[in-house]
């Protein structure tokens, strides 16, 4: 029998998260399996991966093949490296002390790029809303101008122009014998 270390999709549509389980070749994807050891779930950011560390060395040791995607978390996650220093160990290369401190120190390495990674990401997302913010302020002002000048047009069209001020008014002498003079436009005639 075949044994795989492989992933089995959980979750609903468009959202999926993956059990890391070890299962016989021949069983479906999300079907029986021998062992889980972990979860990966891509739709965080970074992706969260809780791994048994030593239940995931102790399958590769009984022979279990991973799968591309297993591989990777696994790596990314340290396990391959420390089995490839433990095999090292084994074979009289250095002692198991020697391949532990090789690999709490490849662990730190590890840990503190992944750490600037993130701060590196965090910073530039939030320069990015910033600007996204100070475009919006802008775009909001210039849409708060446009609508008072509306308004203000709108209202001065529906008011009725504004009486005129009654100011004391003095008594004129008027006279009767004489007739308004009214003008005549002429036309002009240009043919």
């Amino acid at each position: 029998m075949s044994v795989k270390i492989r992933l089995a999709r959980h979750g609903r549509k468009q959202h999926a998260y993956y059990h890391i389980v070890v299962a016989n070749s021949r069983a479906p994807r999300d079907g029986r399996f021998i062992e889980r050891i972990g979860s990966y779930n891509p739709n965080t950011n970074p992706a969260t991966i809780d791994l048994d560390f030593d239940k995931a060395i102790s399958w590769l040791y009984k022979g279990a093949q991973p799968t591309d995607t297993t591989r990777s978390i696994l790596s990314h996650q340290g396990v391959l490296m420390k089995k490839h220093l433990l095999d090292g160990a084994k074979k009289g290369a250095f002692s198991e002390a020697d391949a532990e401190v090789k690999f709490e120190a490849w662990m730190k390495e590890k840990t503190a790029r992944v750490q600037e990674s993130k701060e590196k990401m965090t910073s530039s997302q939030i320069e990015e809303k910033k600007a996204r913010l100070k475009a919006e302020v802008k775009v909001n002002e210039a849409r708060l101008a446009e609508i008072a000048k509306r308004n203000a047009a709108a209202a001065a069209a529906k008011l009725p122009a504004p009486a005129p001020v009654a100011e004391e008014i003095t008594p004129v002498a008027v006279v009767e014998d004489s007739a308004p003079e009214v003008e005549v436009a002429e036309e002009n005639t240009e043919a």
